[in-house]
């Protein structure tokens, strides 16, 4: 059986993977970017606090609310600083990163190359969006600023860690519709995600993006610039006409429901059950699909959990779906 690093690799030159995968890349951190300031909050190297809220989807850090760094979008080249990378060991770096990854059997991912939302991390959402259609020169130049800085760090990681795939994570939608309108995307964003990703495909490496919500209207916009995969790929959008319409080019990794009560954590075993079967049966078929169903939810008296249900229809139809259908 090929190793889970070869069957994704199999996918993502649009081949028919020998068994049908379950989670893609493994994530890895590049430890120069992240300090921890406190308990509960870390800081990012542009000085945005995070903080995980219990109420926030599976505990993600959001910006410390009110803890915004610019007020102001005229003023961002008083108060955005990008950091000097003059001094990383790029190549110690990397050593001590992956020191626990075995690459011959395991695929790297890194994520890196966030446009918009970094706009909404220093300013907020409303702010930010206000900044976009009452001044959209001065948020392009601080696009513009950001994407230099994105892409000298992914010229140094793509050359020392030689990740097999560079994820662009940058939300650019709400569950109803996205943030911005499809020409303000062309406009202002897509230029630059183009630019990062040129770096990582020139490099020899695969190009993903993440964005939550119903962003299918971006799509098009980047399989112009050479995204192979998009995850979580939520039901907001259509996703059997997705699937049609771009095949094996554009690797659906995700497609769960998983806002639906955290994944169907309030249905019985098998009513659970033919929702998953339906999910694989929907989504597998000529491949371009990553397995990604869970349910979140503690363990009954007994020790069960919905995650006991998904995992094993995983092992006793997902798994193997090209070789039974």
């Amino acid at each position: 059986m090929l190793s889970p690093k070869e069957n994704l690799l199999r996918m993502y030159r649009g081949e028919l993977p020998e068994y049908l995968p379950r989670g893609g890349f493994r994530e890895f951190k590049c430890s120069a970017f992240i300090d921890v300031k406190k308990p509960g909050c870390t800081r990012d190297e542009f000085g945005v606090e995070y903080t995980g809220k219990e109420d926030v989807f599976g505990g993600a850090p959001i910006p410390y609310p009110g803890h915004y760094v610019l007020d102001d979008i005229t003023k961002w080249r008083d108060k955005i600083k990008a950091p000097d990378l003059s001094h990383i060991d790029w190549e110690a770096l990397a050593a001590k990163d992956l020191k626990d990854i075995d690459r011959s059997t395991t695929g790297v991912v890194f994520y890196w190359g966030k446009i918009f939302q970094r706009l909404a991390d220093f300013m907020g959402f409303t702010e930010g969006l206000c900044a976009i259609a009452e001044e959209p020169e001065e948020v392009y130049a601080l696009y513009e600023y950001l994407c230099d800085y994105n892409c000298e760090v992914l010229k140094n990681v793509c050359h020392y860690y030689k990740p097999d795939a560079v994820c662009i994570p940058d939300d650019t939608a709400t569950a109803r519709a996205p943030f911005i309108s499809p020409q303000a995307y062309k406009d202002l964003v897509k230029p630059f995600h183009a630019r990062e990703a040129e770096i990582v495909l020139n490099s020899g490496c695969y190009i993903d993006m993440h964005d939550c919500g119903h962003c299918e209207a971006f799509i098009d916009d980047w399989m112009d610039f050479g995204i192979t995969a998009w995850n979580p790929a939520q039901t907001s959008n259509d996703l059997k006409a997705i699937k049609q319409k771009y095949g094996r080019k554009l690797i659906i990794s995700g497609g769960w429901d998983s806002q639906r009560t955290m994944g169907y954590g309030d249905l019985d075993d098998e009513a659970l059950r033919e929702i998953l079967m339906q999910y694989v049966d929907d989504l597998a078929p000529n491949g371009g699909f990553i397995f990604s169903a869970f349910v979140m939810g503690p363990r009954d008296a007994n020790g069960h959990s919905k995650m006991d249900v998904v995992n094993d229809v995983y092992e006793n139809y997902a798994k193997n779906y090209y070789q039974t259908h």
